[in-house]
């Protein structure tokens, strides 16, 4: 897996995208995107196109960018998810957290 970043300074929005298996094994790439940021973020993208699978700790992780983001106010969008990767975010209920698409 790889972690690829990338900042849209019209609409400050910090777009992360996963690559692969998004597992704990990139816990801390994962991290390092959205905290190393340098400047002012009101919204995150997590591109999810070119990812194959994603397992609980995937999950934790989302929840804790969440939290770094501002919590309920957050503004995340998890974007361009296969079936599988969407199935997995239904079931745990994280549409009522998330923008997914």
């Amino acid at each position: 897996m790889s972690v690829n970043v990338s900042y849209q300074g019209s609409d400050q929005t910090l777009k992360i995208a996963i690559d692969g298996r998004f597992d704990f094994s990139h816990h801390a790439a994962f991290r390092d995107a959205y905290e190393s940021a340098e400047t002012q973020i009101s919204s995150y993208e997590i591109d999810l196109s070119e990812t194959s699978y994603i397992d609980s700790s995937a999950l934790g992780m989302l929840l804790l960018l969440r939290d770094h983001a501002g919590g309920a106010d957050a503004k995340i969008a998890i974007n361009h998810c296969n079936d599988d990767v969407k199935k997995i975010l239904k079931i745990s209920n994280f549409e009522q957290l998330f923008s997914i698409t």
